[in-house]
């Protein structure tokens, strides 16, 4: 009697919103990202996402609106639709149903709570099954959670952390250029300064992979001048561990 070979079957990766080198979120999964920077990294996303409009689900208990002039280095205010509910039941039905549409690339949501295993799923299944039955050839939606304190939300594709990190700009920054030339003799050397870096790059921000199905976690150090997409420098390396100190004290010398 034959005996057939189980053959593990080689699946295709998913098509995935780049942000930057190293950093992309799957299309037609749902994304969570946490930390005091996190309506940033919505808006990185809403700027890099495909053209067409892109829904943003504010907090129902939430008073504080995005300022259209601050934000409009970093996304077009005019792609944003809002759409302000009243109960965390109503903002996942309309993040759930807008998804399941395929009508904008990206659905973003202010949550209070985190939601449970079985909206999570919901949304997973929404955002794979976008537009079915259409023909067109547009990437499934991407739905991203914003939540409070260090997020954790059960069953997501992958958990972010964004947090402020302007003090260790200059310093990724200089890590990564050669020592300076020796001066000219018949010239005293320029005093330097320890944080010289380029004009528009004094912003940093530190960005954390802290969960992901197929990644182990990572961290970047992330600036962003101007208009221009944001990009990732060198990370500082960390500072040496400070030497232990000697359990025993030393022996006393002997009396004479």
């Amino acid at each position: 009697m034959p005996t057939h070979l189980l053959v593990p079957r080689r699946h295709a990766p998913r098509p995935a919103l780049q942000l930057m080198e190293g950093v992309a979120l799957a299309h037609g999964r749902l994304h969570e990202v946490c930390g005091p920077a996190r309506h940033r990294f919505a808006l990185w996303l809403a700027a890099a996402a495909a053209p067409g409009a892109v829904l943003w689900l504010p907090s129902p208990r939430g008073d504080q609106r995005l300022n259209p002039d601050g934000m409009a280095h970093l996304a077009s205010p005019a792609r944003l639709l809002f759409v302000q509910t009243l109960r965390s039941e109503q903002q996942l039905w309309a993040m759930e149903e807008s998804l399941r549409s395929g009508a904008v690339a990206l659905v973003v949501a202010e949550t209070d709570d985190l939601p449970s295993m079985t909206a999570v799923r919901r949304l997973h299944l929404a955002a794979e099954n976008a537009g079915h039955g259409s023909t067109d050839s547009a990437p499934a939606p991407l739905g991203l959670l914003l939540t409070p304190g260090e997020g954790g939300a059960q069953g997501i594709e992958t958990r972010w952390h964004l947090a402020p990190a302007h003090h260790l700009a200059a310093t990724a920054l200089l890590s990564a250029v050669s020592d300076p030339p020796a001066p000219h003799p018949a010239r005293p050397a320029a005093p330097q300064r320890s944080t010289d870096a380029p004009p528009g790059l004094q912003d940093c921000w530190r960005l954390q992979r802290l969960r992901a199905r197929m990644q182990p976690p990572r961290d970047w150090l992330v600036s962003q001048s101007g208009n221009n997409p944001p990009v990732a420098l060198h990370r500082p390396p960390d500072p040496p561990p400070a030497p232990c100190a000697p359990r025993h004290p030393a022996p006393q010398a002997e009396r004479a």
